[in-house]
């Protein structure tokens, strides 16, 4: 009984020794030191949104009917002028109907004048009417020829899809409106075009773009935006290209901000200046770090070393053996470090201390 007894005492005497041991060694804090030195602190704020074309032009038809040959890839650089589409008239009975009987009740009428005007004509050299009915003969009859060759013209293009007019030549094609890179297809051979009219928006049929301007497009917090201005440098980070070295300058900032959930929002562009040598395409996810100031060569500190009590500054400063607290004054801050102006000099010791565990 009394080894038992033993045996308890000792182990308690050995808890209380390792609670001192223990607890002392939590009392004595280490202190490490941070030195006061120069460098540079920038400014930034951040924009997200994605790569884009500065113009982007949606390819429609002025006439309607069936897509009977595409002749380009996605893909392909076409100049202004270049066939894109063939299209196939494809009217309706109705239309058809119509456009048939325009032509012949045009035709049956520019018969009738023909036939007055060459009676006025044998009239006239036998002198029974005047010039000037002669000539309001002559005139009616050409505005009844020209109508007759406006549904004769109408209903060729719709039979057969060109006309020839004069020097130029009129057919169902659709052409590049100007130079660029095809971005998408939307019709193929076989679909069905509605044209372009003021009633209606018509059928996208292609979109192309100069690839050679391109902008970033995105959008920046309102904390931010207030700081930034046009021409500022921004640098542009894609995420598909992750080694790349994309410059650019800030070439419009919106007026009018948008919601995003609970967030406010302005767009902002940014004109690409330098795509690093990257191939680049519409549509990459990207952001940009925007320089809003920069300070070079100045005293900086390690942000998380500047205490705040009774809305002054201070540091911690090893003098000798002793800790001294400082007031300093601060400046341009990048989140991390932070710009000393005033209380510090090169080289000095600032005290970092561990941090506080949590009981």
């Amino acid at each position: 009984m009394k080894k038992w007894i033993w045996r308890i005492l000792a182990i308690v005497f050995v808890v209380i020794f390792l609670v001192f041991l223990f607890s002392g060694k939590k009392n004595e804090e280490t202190l490490n030191f941070v030195e006061v030195t120069k460098g540079t602190i920038s400014e930034k704020a951040l924009a997200v949104g994605t790569i884009e074309p500065e113009q982007e032009i949606k390819v429609k038809s002025n006439i309607s009917g069936i897509v009977s040959e595409v002749m380009f890839k996605v893909g392909d650089s076409v100049q202004q002028g270049k066939t894109l589409f063939k299209i196939s008239p494809n009217p309706t009975p109705v239309e058809y109907v119509d456009t048939r009987r325009n032509m012949e009740m045009a035709q049956i009428s520019l018969d009738k004048l023909r036939a007055d005007r060459d009676r006025n004509l044998k009239l006239f050299k036998e002198s029974l009417i005047s010039r000037s009915d002669m000539e309001a003969s002559e005139s009616i009859y050409n505005e009844g020829s020209l109508r007759f060759k406006i549904a004769q013209d109408k209903f060729r293009l719709m039979e057969k899809g060109r006309i020839q007019l004069s020097n130029r030549r009129i057919d169902s094609t659709v052409k590049a409106p100007t130079n660029g890179m095809i971005l998408s297809q939307n019709v193929f051979q076989g679909d069905p075009v509605v044209p372009l009219t003021n009633f209606q928006p018509g059928t996208e049929l292609c979109s192309l773009a100069d690839m050679g301007m391109l902008l970033f497009k995105g959008t920046v917090d309102e904390i931010d935006v207030g700081k930034i201005l046009v021409g500022m440098d921004a640098d542009i980070q894609i995420g598909a290209l992750p080694e790349s070295n994309i410059l650019g300058k800030v070439e419009r900032i919106f007026p009018k901000a948008k919601k995003d959930g609970n967030a406010t929002l302005f767009d902002i562009e940014i004109l690409i200046s330098d795509d690093g040598g990257q191939l680049l395409r519409a549509g990459y996810s990207a952001t940009a770090t925007i320089t809003v100031q920069s300070r070079e060569n100045i005293l900086i500190l390690p942000e998380r070393l500047v205490l705040f009590e009774n809305g002054k500054k201070y540091v911690e400063v090893e003098n000798g053996e002793e800790i001294e607290k400082r007031e300093v004054q601060t400046g341009l801050s990048d989140g991390l470090s932070i710009e000393i102006t005033s209380g510090l000099t090169e080289g000095e010791k600032v005290v970092e201390r561990p941090p506080r565990e949590i009981t």
